[in-house]
């Protein structure tokens, strides 16, 4: 991003946190329209993507789907310029859960060694972690540092206010994580997209793609909990966590043959929330072999 678009995304962010919920929706909802419409890459990636998770979609059923993907899209990306004037009080309501899902999130904590939340990308992830940082443990999103800086220093300071903190994916945010499992902290990361380009080639949704080991990884040395979830928005705009059972890394001594079989558990829970909430799972980049 440039210099100048860096300009453009703050004039337009600073005009959204001070609309309605109502109005910043209606106006993501709009950019939405002319995004789907205008996006000569964006959106034939997105559409191969949802292809190949969801094989039976029509062509007029994965039009559609992409059209109401690039939608959710819009509002995820609406909350986040939202967030500098939200507070935690206000988001609590927004978030309903299942006993299970709570019970699950209790599980892996009660380990001792942290959480390794991992998910895909899908959802509105701020508003989750702000209220899980204000009523669990505190909470950190492992994630690619954004360019140009000044666009990464405002994800991280708006994040910071709400309590969450911001590791970059580099071995200095790696040794941050180790530190934040240390301490009992929740840290959050994805694992359906191989942002370093370092992935082990694997099965994903039954075709290779490059998945990262880290977070398999971190379980293994660290016998940290990893805790499938997904983030997902409600018909009513509200929001809804759903997790899985945790995974636990069990060690045989080989580690990269641990690393893969825990990735492999990961993936097939993460499959599972991509199938079930395909229109909220964002991902307009290539993943596999055949993509435009």
């Amino acid at each position: 991003m440039s210099e100048w678009r860096w300009r453009a995304f703050k004039i337009v962010q600073s005009l959204v946190e001070r609309l309605p919920r109502t109005w910043a929706y209606a106006l993501a909802v709009m950019a939405a329209r002319v995004a789907w419409w205008f996006s000569p890459l964006a959106r034939p990636r997105l559409e191969y993507n949802l292809k190949v998770a969801c094989p039976e979609l029509t062509t007029s059923g994965l039009k559609e789907l992409s059209r109401l993907n690039f939608r959710n899209h819009a509002k995820a990306y609406a909350d986040l310029m939202m967030l500098p004037s939200m507070k935690v009080e206000a988001m609590r309501p927004l978030l309903h859960l299942e006993a299970k899902d709570l019970e699950y999130l209790e599980q892996a904590r009660a380990v001792g060694k942290g959480v390794m939340v991992v998910s895909c990308h899908m959802g509105s992830y701020e508003v989750v972690s702000a209220i899980w940082s204000a009523t669990l443990a505190p909470v950190s999103l492992f994630a690619e540092e954004l360019e140009p800086r000044a666009l990464f220093e405002w994800y991280r300071d708006t994040r910071a206010r709400l309590g969450i903190s911001v590791l970059p994916l580099h071995l200095g945010g790696l040794r941050k994580v180790t530190q934040a499992l240390h301490d009992q902290e929740m840290v959050v990361t994805a694992i359906d997209r191989d942002i370093t380009g370092t992935g082990q080639m694997m099965p994903f949704f039954g075709r290779p793609a490059p998945i990262p080991l880290g977070p398999a990884a971190i379980a293994v040395r660290l016998g940290t909990p990893l805790l499938p979830v997904c983030v997902f928005r409600l018909a009513d705009d509200t929001y809804s966590a759903e997790a899985a059972a945790p995974v636990i890394a069990q060690s045989t001594g080989d580690a990269r043959v641990d690393e893969v079989r825990v990735t492999q558990q990961l993936l097939r829970h993460i499959e599972g929330f991509i199938r079930r909430h395909p229109d909220q799972w964002h991902v307009p980049h290539r993943m596999w072999e055949g993509s435009p």
